[in-house]
């Protein structure tokens, strides 16, 4: 929540320094920014699923108050009714834990949020404050962008799901490095073989690479399955919310955390009868092959 503060006392400063630009730089500056800002509060969970909280977005968009922000909210989730979605996929009512000072925190409500109700949630704030402006033109573009709903996954090949996972999996290590910075963390290779030996019973991404017989410098990740790249985005999810919930401040727990992290999905894996990462096959062909392929036909 600190940091989430010290972004806010920025954010004016810097959209006045962007005004004074001109021309296509200010457009760029403009795109970049609010991007930032907006990705910067995007959570991921097990599935590879992005969501926004309610209250740290209500504090970007400088509501000082929760309840002043609950209006907006609330005309959102009429807008939302009205366009015939079912609310309760957009506007998830969840509880959370909210530091109050002095090593005490309270259960507060809060809404879990996807994309479509954030852009909801903006066109129905004021958009007389200039980052509720950013946050339309942002979420506006973006909106489902990038979602696929659970039948139109079905419906995918194997190689479509594995570039749908990989994509997942990468905005998920993006936002979990940050994480890890954040926490702490001074070597961010250790801190993903971390990670990987607790999932893989030990196995670093060196052993994994060996073990799956790959070329130099090809990714394991572009040589997975849609399972075994499934797994891998529940332990980054699992993790980054886990670091920022326990408020990790140092190298040795951050690491300590990614492998009992690692370790409880494999042990989940085992109860319910799966089949352990390493045990799943490795593709005939590497995402890059198959990036290439697509990318030749295109043409």
């Amino acid at each position: 929540m600190a940091v989430l503060c010290l972004k806010l006392k920025t954010i004016n400063y810097k959209l006045k320094l962007i005004v004074r630009r001109k021309g296509d730089d200010i457009m760029n500056e403009i795109k970049e920014y609010s991007e930032k800002i907006f990705e910067d509060i995007k959570h991921i969970d097990e599935n590879g699923n992005e969501y926004w909280l309610a209250r740290e977005l209500g504090k970007i968009l400088e509501y000082g108050e929760y309840r002043k922000f609950l209006p907006s909210i609330k005309k959102a989730m009429i807008s939302c009714e009205k366009s015939g979605q079912n609310v309760k996929n957009h506007f998830a009512q969840m509880d959370v834990m909210v530091d109050i000072g002095s090593n005490a925190k309270r259960k507060l409500k809060d809404y879990r949020l996807t994309r479509y109700a954030c852009y909801l949630i903006v066109q129905n704030s004021d958009s007389s404050k200039p980052v509720v402006a950013l946050g339309q033109t942002y979420f506006a573009i973006q909106t489902r962008k990038q979602e696929l709903s659970e039948k139109e996954y079905n419906e995918l090949t194997e190689d479509e799901k594995r570039l749908y996972r990989r994509n997942q999996a990468r905005k998920g290590n993006y936002n979990l490095n940050k994480t890890a910075i954040n926490s702490g963390v001074k070597d961010l290779a250790r801190f993903h073989n971390a990670g990987y030996k607790g999932l893989y019973n030990g196995e670093t991404a060196n052993d994994i690479f060996k073990r799956k017989k790959l070329r130099y410098r090809e990714d394991i990740l572009d040589n997975m399955g849609s399972e075994e790249l499934a797994d891998n985005i529940f332990r980054i999810a699992q993790t980054d919310a886990k670091l920022k919930r326990d408020n990790v401040d140092n190298d040795y727990t951050a690491n300590s955390v990614h492998f009992k992290v690692g370790r409880e999905i494999r042990n989940s894996i085992k109860r319910l009868g799966g089949t352990m990462p390493e045990d799943l096959p490795t593709p005939e062909r590497s995402l890059k092959e198959l990036e290439k392929e697509i990318k030749k036909l295109k043409e």
